[in-house]
């Protein structure tokens, strides 16, 4: 399909990032390497560090709230990316039959365009691969054209518009998703 990005299953999940087994990249405990940067699911402790950034990152934040939710839900997972003990990013996704559903993503302000991010959803998908999962979906707001076009460099396509769907102050939402199936990569 034109727009479809061909995934090298092999190449992505060993071409930028050293894979052990399975169960030492469980989402929920996993601690991997890349450029310098150590990634951890996400604990209480570090909420007060994560809203700072979530406060700096989004008009309309989640609220600390909304995380001690997430953290309630059996399919929730959670990737932090460390730098020197510094918490500069998180990734919040749910683990769903099918697929991966990615809910929030956001960089600390000062080391944005430095591939943090695409590293996040990089290890996400690679979680998905590992999962055979057959597709990731996000939504995104219509206004956030940095986030598209990081998500469209990932390989991700638009798949619809969610009218009104932010809460806060009705701005649609954007949908996408990546198939990781075999045949969607044809």
């Amino acid at each position: 399909m034109t727009g479809w990005k061909i995934i090298d299953r092999a190449k992505d999940a060993k071409g930028q990032f050293a894979i052990e087994p399975q169960d030492a990249h469980d989402s929920c405990g996993f601690f991997a390497f890349a450029n310098g940067a150590s990634f951890r699911p996400m604990t209480l402790g570090d909420l007060d560090e994560v809203m700072a950034i979530e406060r700096a990152s989004f008009a309309y934040p989640w609220s600390s709230r909304f995380f001690l939710q997430e953290f309630q839900v059996e399919c929730a997972r959670s990737i932090l990316v460390e730098i020197d003990g510094k918490i500069i990013g998180y990734v919040l996704f749910w683990l769903l039959p099918e697929g991966v559903d990615i809910h929030n993503l956001a960089v600390r302000s000062e080391y944005r365009r430095r591939g943090i991010g695409r590293t996040l959803l990089e290890q996400v998908i690679l979680e998905a691969l590992r999962r055979s999962s057959v597709r990731v979906t996000l939504e995104v707001r219509k206004s956030n054209l940095a986030a598209q076009k990081l998500y469209e460099s990932a390989g991700f396509v638009a798949t619809g518009i969610r009218r009104a769907y932010y809460s806060d102050d009705g701005e649609d939402a954007l949908t996408m998703a990546l198939d990781l199936a075999p045949s969607a990569q044809r």
